[in-house]
């Protein structure tokens, strides 16, 4: 028998005594699920799942059907996006901002797999024409704190599932800046003017690059990663998101 195959004999009842021992829990509630790294129904039922007609610009759900023509919501109409497309799997509310929160800050990094597979399914035509994934970046004194970068776990989680191509450090942090939670749009976008940049060292030249990100609250951080990724040479820029704000100040 080929070693390969006989790896895989072996691996097989090791993995059902361990299912066993350890049955799979769900990531939210810890209950007892069927598949690892998923949801119990009481907690899908619970998460905010984007569905039907979304903004083509920032994936936020929108009244009415889609009839084939570009749809925006107020707040992209209001402050044009400089990136071309963007989806967002959930709602950030209730549950989904509890599993956002626990990836984010509560070591939960084993959330970023199923992140990875609800954006997906979610991201539409984001994902189309072979792009290069993109995590937002932490700057390095927050990755310090932080230990790891949630949206580079997620990117990379995505590029798996979908055999697309990443780069997590095409995009860098150039200066630290202060927390975005409780300030206005306006606020946001002024803090975070020139504070993501190009790596010297790294090239998008004639890619679509799609940004990965968590939570897309005003969009500011999109934006300036946006620009960011035009100068490293980006022919398109899309965006997609783990979670999306319903409304912004």
């Amino acid at each position: 028998m080929a070693a390969w195959a006989l790896g895989n004999h072996l691996r097989a009842p090791v993995q059902t005594v361990l299912t066993l021992i350890y049955p799979p829990r769900c990531i939210s509630c810890g209950g007892l699920v069927d598949i690892e790294f998923g949801l119990c129904a009481g907690c899908w039922a619970d998460t905010p799942f984007i569905g039907g007609t979304v903004c083509d610009s920032c994936g936020l759900p929108v009244p009415g059907e889609n009839d084939g023509e570009r749809i925006d919501c107020d707040d992209c109409l209001a402050r044009p996006r400089p990136w071309s497309d963007g989806r967002a799997a959930l709602l950030y509310d209730g549950r989904a901002r509890s599993l956002v929160m626990a990836l984010k800050h509560g070591d939960r990094t084993e959330i970023a797999r199923p992140a990875a597979a609800w954006m997906a399914r979610a991201a539409g035509p984001v994902l189309e024409g072979d792009p290069l994934l993109v995590p937002i970046p932490l700057h390095w004194r927050r990755m310090l704190k932080r230990r790891y970068n949630q949206s580079a776990l997620i990117a990379r989680a995505l590029a798996r599932q979908t055999g697309l191509e990443h780069c997590p450090d095409l995009l860098q942090r150039a200066r630290a800046t202060q927390s975005l939670d409780g300030k206005t749009a306006t606020e946001r976008f002024q803090t975070l003017n020139d504070a993501i940049r190009a790596h010297p060292k790294r090239s998008a030249h004639g890619r679509v690059v799609v940004l990965i990100d968590d939570v897309m609250t005003s969009g500011a951080t999109f934006a300036a990663a946006t620009d960011a990724a035009m100068s490293a040479g980006a022919a398109e820029v899309r965006v997609l998101a783990l979670a999306r704000v319903a409304k912004t100040p």
